[in-house]
């Protein structure tokens, strides 16, 4: 039934924006009726407004301000923290060129294991806890690093705009700390890994939240997580499949609370949320350690 109804609005197209014409969106102003996107929406007492309506019902500057979908502040580059992450995924790519396997042996996700390099037994299970973050920002090769900062500019840039900077930081950290919870508590101890993909499965995931929210086609962001979990599971890729699961579920449920939080309670729940999920990142942090130790 779903596909079904999607398949009609396709055929007829959605509308795009009267500010932004070249943004199809499915969302309209409840006063004037004029289709509006994310970035236009601004928040009234029953659904958005588009900004004209807005300041013509004698709204306060502060509650006319444009805001995204999710609440946030509309920042003069949405783009701004994809742009950031990706510089410094690029700028430690480039340590790790420099320094070698000793930087990133360091770093990079380990249970507990000994490593002849640094010439003693390292791991989060020794308490370098770090490792659940740093492991985010470093990549065995090229190829891992283009792939990885490629899906990030395409699926992280226009979640930043439809999110707000502040909530799409929250969503990244959060899905990729839950990545590395699970491969820590799942994978071998000695067996090492690396990588943004955490991370960038947990924007996939509140991608699809969030286009389904918005009643965008589905299609082609669920495609495009089909192929990619297609070459996690792929034989003899050597991925580490637990971040991808771990970020992906984290991005989901994250991404629902930040899109369908009530008006009212909307940043305690959608900040609660990353909350929980932070407790939970601990909880399994912490049993996976006394498992080992």
């Amino acid at each position: 039934m779903d596909q079904a109804r999607g398949s009609r609005q396709d055929a007829q197209s959605l509308p795009g924006c009267y500010r932004h014409p070249d943004r199809e969106t499915g969302i309209r102003c409840t006063r004037c009726e004029r289709p509006i996107c994310p970035e236009c929406m601004v928040n009234a007492s029953v659904g958005f407004q588009c900004p004209d309506c807005a300041r013509e019902s004698g709204a306060s500057a502060a509650a006319a301000r444009p805001r995204t979908v999710a609440g946030g502040t509309v920042a003069a580059d949405p783009r701004l923290a994809t742009k950031v992450l990706i510089g410094v995924n690029l700028a430690l790519f480039l340590v790790q060129q420099i320094l070698g396997d000793r930087f990133s042996e360091r770093f990079e996700l380990l249970g507990q294991a000994y490593v002849p390099l640094l010439h003693s037994v390292e791991g989060i299970a020794q308490g370098q806890w770090y490792r659940l973050l740093t492991a985010m920002f470093l990549h065995g090769s090229y190829i891992h690093i283009l792939f990885n900062m490629l899906s990030l500019w395409w699926i992280g840039g226009p979640l930043e705009a439809a999110l707000g900077r502040a909530r799409y930081l929250a969503l990244y950290f959060v899905s990729g700390l839950a990545g590395s919870a699970l491969s820590y508590l799942i994978a071998a101890p000695n067996q090492p890994s690396l990588g943004a993909s955490g991370a960038i499965f947990g924007l996939f995931g509140a991608t699809a939240v969030l286009m389904r929210r918005l009643n965008y086609d589905m299609r082609p962001v669920i495609a495009l997580l089909v192929i990619n979990l297609l070459f996690t599971f792929g034989p003899g890729m050597n991925i580490a499949w637990q971040a991808h699961i771990g970020g992906l579920v984290a991005g989901v449920a994250i991404g629902y609370a930040m899109v369908h939080a009530p008006r009212r309670h909307r940043a305690l729940v959608q900040y609660g949320s990353c909350a929980v999920a932070l407790a939970v990142i601990v909880g399994v942090t912490l049993l996976r350690t006394f498992q080992l130790t």
